[in-house]
């Protein structure tokens, strides 16, 4: 006898969470995301259909294969993925789960979602992300972005937040996660902004020594006197 798992209806799709890089295509028009492991070859969009990604013939997901799109039940376990170096880039995406799937104990491998909110992390210096910016890698007709701040865009191709949920559609969300807040002029009080001019009175002082060393030394070098 064939051993049948039980069959779940339930009243609303399962919601659930995964990491993915957030692609750019090569005109700028289209927005989606990458996965990280099996399935990273494929870019996909805010709603799509799973496939199998060897291309077999059966539907997604197959009982005797691990295709199909893949999530965690718990929004932390999908949140400590990003802890690796190579998936720091990377971005939260909460799904929908459509039509079918497996369940298994940490998550679900089904044939199709909507993602509905996407998390971006801080930028590689540490502050909250204003942008998704070119990652320096990427797949044939794709850039792979990562999280950046203003200051560190550089003239890199990039897109605004807003900007890669409008190219993305589908009604997602994309919003920026923690990072260090960098403080505005206008928000520093009277001791924060003299502790400012007290670091900078400090810094112009040191350069000041040094060159009151270097005139001493002269242009060769040698010592004046």
């Amino acid at each position: 006898m064939r051993l049948r798992l039980p069959e779940e209806r339930p009243t609303e799709p399962p919601t659930g969470y995964k990491i993915a890089h957030p692609v750019l295509s090569h005109d700028g028009t289209r927005a989606g995301f990458t996965g990280v492991s099996l399935g990273g070859a494929l870019p996909y969009g805010v709603l799509a259909d799973a496939s199998c990604v060897y291309g077999l013939g059966h539907r997604a997901p197959h009982r005797r294969c691990d295709c199909g799109f893949h999530c965690v039940h718990d929004r932390t376990a999908a949140e400590a993925l990003l802890c690796t170096a190579e998936h720091r880039a990377a971005v939260l995406l909460e799904v929908t789960v459509l039509g079918r799937y497996l369940r298994f104990e940490l998550g679900f491998r089904y044939a199709r979602q909507r993602v509905r909110t996407a998390t971006v992390g801080p930028c590689g210096c540490g502050a909250v992300a204003v942008a998704l910016a070119d990652a320096g890698w990427g797949r044939p007709g794709w850039l792979s972005l990562a999280p950046s701040c203003a200051g560190c865009l550089r003239g890199r191709t990039s897109v605004s937040l807003a900007g890669f949920a409008r190219l993305a559609g589908e009604g997602l969300r994309v919003v920026a996660g923690k990072g260090a807040a960098v403080a505005s002029a206008e928000a520093l009080g009277v001791p924060e902004l003299a502790a400012e001019a007290a670091l900078l009175q400090a810094r112009l002082d040191w350069f000041q020594s040094q060159l009151a060393r270097l005139g001493e030394r002269g242009p060769g070098g040698e010592r004046q006197g």
